[in-house]
């Protein structure tokens, strides 16, 4: 076991690191927004808005993460009409790539978790809010989707750890986050073990962040309906 490779590595994973949580964070922003739009519409009565948003879900849960990267980056870049667009500005970036693909697969695993949460609302309190005279808006802004936030936070935090490790798939279209500057090393020293033993007790540490960080959040939010 090479310590010392371990110790000169440490700082240069580390930075790294900055990659790994900038995608996590933007893919997790646009995410959510995007999750909670789809879980709204599967909640719908119309059956053809209904059946829309199954399919995305149904098509970015079913398909592995790293072939929709792939698609992504590498499918739309070969259509000759995007490369004449404003999109091929962006399409052309591995980095935004990257967020595209990470953002459409957590939408469609948040809007699930939403969903379900929505689903688990006592009517009585929506009726409650009505008796009061409150309108369906003001009840589903201030009364639903607060509930529903809180009573996916386990779920949530879940899919926030898997995402996280899911970033690392985004050094196969050439980004040096984590995973990629480990690779980088790697690939200088012929030393896997070591440089993966560091890179993981990183991704270790936030995984431990991130799940006291939600336990936090349960026990301070948590109520009973």
């Amino acid at each position: 076991m090479d310590i010392d490779l371990m110790v000169t590595s440490f700082p240069k994973l580390l930075a790294a690191t900055v990659v790994t949580l900038k995608l996590l964070s933007a893919s997790l922003f646009f995410g959510l927004f995007l999750g909670l739009l789809f879980a709204i519409l599967r909640l719908n009565k119309n059956i053809f808005i209904n059946k829309f948003a199954y399919g995305y879900s149904y098509v970015f849960r079913g398909t592995p993460l790293l072939v929709q990267i792939f698609i992504i980056y590498f499918g739309l870049g070969q259509i000759e009409y995007l490369r004449s667009t404003f999109l091929w500005i962006i399409l052309k970036e591995p980095y935004w790539c990257a967020i595209i693909a990470f953002t459409l697969n957590t939408g469609a695993y948040t809007s699930e978790i939403l969903r379900s949460a929505f689903q688990t609302i006592k009517p009585g309190i929506i009726e409650a809010g009505k008796s009061l005279g409150i309108s369906n808006k003001i009840i589903f802004y201030k009364i639903q989707i607060p509930i529903a936030i809180r009573q996916s936070l386990p779920a949530y935090g879940n899919e926030i750890i898997l995402m996280m490790k899911g970033t690392s798939l985004a050094s196969t279209v050439t980004l040096m986050d984590l995973t990629g500057v480990a690779k980088y090393i790697i690939s200088t020293t012929f030393k896997p073990i070591e440089v993966f033993i560091v890179a993981g007790g990183i991704y270790l540490f936030m995984t431990f962040i991130i799940h006291n960080v939600i336990k936090y959040l349960e026990k301070k939010y948590s109520f009973q309906q």
